[in-house]
């Protein structure tokens, strides 16, 4: 019997829906779905994947899709939790069309098996993202009350801030709501601006959804079990708690999480005071590394966090519990890494201080993070005056002498000052920071954007890349910012990189069409085809859709050479680094030898070698 994906299409203008069914086979998930549909409407798409409500942990992703209002191309940005809810609305997938007139609450609500119950309703924002918590939590708190007695189970409400309003990149925000009550443990959609796209392209400041209606999820755990012996020699729970530890509690580096973990092995790769560190001896990053990192901000996190054990999830039963909390602070690795020491932070009292501040105005927190740093060391080298920028200060952003607790929290304060500019266009960020960044170089000099790590497509777009030093995360792939690319640490030559980032590109795409959170990704890459065969019988043909839909995406690639200087500086000062570990590989020496010589001319051939790489391997017909 054929199965379907159904598709909820709202048309925020008038409130007009209707429903659509779509073959399973002719499509699989939301987001080779999510691609059909936004390039036939434009219209930005929010659903779950098949295994939604199922036994499988991590399967429960609610995956946004559209085109990105910051990045400017095709997108796909995804947040926990949310959308084992979103499953009991009894569809796949809501595709928003068309614009309210004024800012509104997008209203969804399904009893039993009755018809969805669609309202969209006025919100003002002006004065609800301006009272009691403010911004994402204070309209959160508004929805919440105004409908939670519409609901005979908890629903889940998505939320806009401020930022997307100002700026082409705000998130999409979350909590889950437990024992009756909002929770502080929120997730986001951050990546991709699609909180500005909500909003600015749609009038949609806010979505409620929720309702009582059961469908067929697949729960039979013995079945599953007998599924992952075969492959594994271990049933699911089993595997499941082996490949999280990180996320979890890893014994080997006595913390966990993203932010426990990858601080606990950084060492010489710290970035930090906006990429500075890149360029200092490596001795001098171990030892800020141990003095700023170790003995202060990771130990203060393994103190209060770890050994506490302050962590939980992100709205589905799930062993990794990767949610670490301080109180009603969620600690992750790149926000507290961008607003923390790329932005000359290393307390975890001026972080929280910083993020929290960031969160409440709904940013994407990495990209806040990225433009918080580069326009602080703008400040620091006279490139850009206090008055420039709409604040009063200067921050703080040198090792030497750096008083750990006291100048955190002064860059913490100034990097709030910073955001509050965004907010009123004293900073104007409405086109993006990289047109902001362009423009001001033409009047105050190029040292502006050749110190902002950014990748650029097509005209507009940008993106601060994820947090590791590697070549990987500039490389020039459709969609950045994200993972799928290679950022392991290890050299590859650039043609290679190429390749091996379009493998990552699929293998990604294989758990996002299915929503699966990628920390589980170490067997639901495999095995999530192996779930299609059994349940549907088109493991072959979901294969090649996947392909087919990382070909189409690298069809609209407008990736475009790094125009600044500091992204130079970043993988030269990666081969640098890796010669120095004592790395023997000609083609390393040949890279070096070309960086030293002509470093312009070696970023250019290395930049296009990763496209050559990236081409050849994502063509469709290979």
């Amino acid at each position: 019997m054929d199965s379907y994906l159904k598709v909820l299409f709202v048309n925020a203008s008038d409130a007009f829906y209707r429903t659509k069914k779509y073959k399973v086979g002719d499509f699989f998930g939301p987001v080779d779905l999510g691609l059909h549909l936004a390039g036939r409407y434009k219209s930005l798409n929010i659903g779950t994947g098949l295994l939604a409500g199922s036994i499988f942990p991590g399967s429960n992703r609610l995956i946004f899709s559209g085109f990105s209002p910051c990045w400017g191309g095709f997108y796909i940005s995804s947040m926990g939790g949310a959308g084992l809810v979103f499953d009991n609305l009894g569809i796949n997938m809501v595709s928003v069309l068309g614009k309210a007139p004024t800012p509104s609450v997008l209203y969804l609500n399904r009893v039993h098996g009755e018809e969805i119950e669609v309202e969209i309703e006025p919100v003002d924002l002006n004065r609800v993202w301006y009272e009691g918590r403010q911004g994402i939590y204070s309209l959160m708190d508004w929805v919440f009350e105004k409908y939670r007695t519409r609901y005979e189970t908890e629903p889940r409400i998505l939320v806009t801030g401020p930022a997307s309003k100002s700026t082409d990149f705000g998130g999409i925000a979350s909590v889950p709501i437990k024992k009756g009550g909002l929770s502080y443990v929120d997730t986001w959609a951050g990546r991709g601006g699609f909180g500005s796209a909500l909003l600015q392209e749609h009038g949609i400041a806010a979505i409620v959804y929720g309702g009582t209606f059961l469908d067929e999820d697949f729960r039979d755990r013995k079945v599953a079990d007998e599924w992952f012996e075969n492959k594994y020699a271990k049933k699911l729970a089993a595997k499941d708690l082996e490949i999280t530890t990180k996320y979890r509690y890893d014994p080997n580096f006595n913390t966990g999480g993203t932010f426990g973990v990858n601080y606990a092995t950084m060492a010489n790769k710290l970035l930090a005071f906006n990429y500075q560190s890149i360029n200092w001896p490596n001795e001098k990053r171990l030892k800020v590394h141990e003095d700023f990192i170790t003995n202060h901000y990771l130990k203060q996190f393994n103190e209060e966090t770890i050994i506490t054990k302050q962590q939980s999830n992100c709205g589905e039963p799930c062993a990794a519990v990767c949610k670490k909390m301080k109180g009603e602070f969620k600690k992750d690795y790149e926000p507290y890494q961008t607003m923390g020491p790329l932005s000359g932070i290393f307390d975890q009292r001026a972080a929280e201080k910083l993020n929290h501040y960031a969160d409440m105005l709904g940013f994407d927190a990495i990209s806040a993070g990225g433009v918080i740093a580069w326009l602080m060391e703008c400040l620091d080298k006279h490139f850009l005056n206090p008055e420039d920028i709409g604040v009063s200060e200067k921050p703080v952003f040198k090792a030497e002498g750096f008083d750990v607790v006291n100048d955190s929290m002064h860059n913490a304060r100034l990097g709030c000052a910073i955001l509050d500019s965004i907010i009123s266009l004293k900073i104007d960020l409405h086109e993006g920071a990289r047109k902001y960044a362009r423009r001001t170089s033409r009047i105050k000099g190029n040292n502006i954007i050749n110190s902002f790590v950014f990748s650029a497509y097509a005209r507009k777009g940008w993106m601060v890349p994820n947090q590791y030093w590697t070549p990987g995360v500039l490389s020039p792939m459709a969609i950045m910012g994200k993972y799928y690319m290679y950022y392991g640490d290890d050299f590859i030559p650039p043609r290679e990189l190429g390749r091996m980032n379009a493998k990552r590109l699929i293998g990604e795409l294989v758990i996002d069409n299915l929503g699966f959170c990628r920390f589980h990704r170490q067997w639901a890459e495999e095995m999530g085809p192996e779930i299609i065969q059994a349940l549907y019988g088109l493991k072959d043909r979901f294969i090649e859709s996947v392909r087919h839909t990382a070909s189409r995406i690298n069809g609209r690639n407008s990736s475009v050479f790094w125009e600044s200087e500091r992204n130079f500086e970043l993988v030269y000062s990666f081969l640098v680094r890796k010669k120095e570990q004592g790395i023997v590989n000609k083609e390393l020496d040949n890279w070096l030898i070309r960086f030293e010589t002509d470093k312009m001319q070696a970023s250019l051939d290395f930049w296009y070698e990763m496209h050559k790489g990236i081409h050849e391997s994502l063509r469709e017909f290979n």
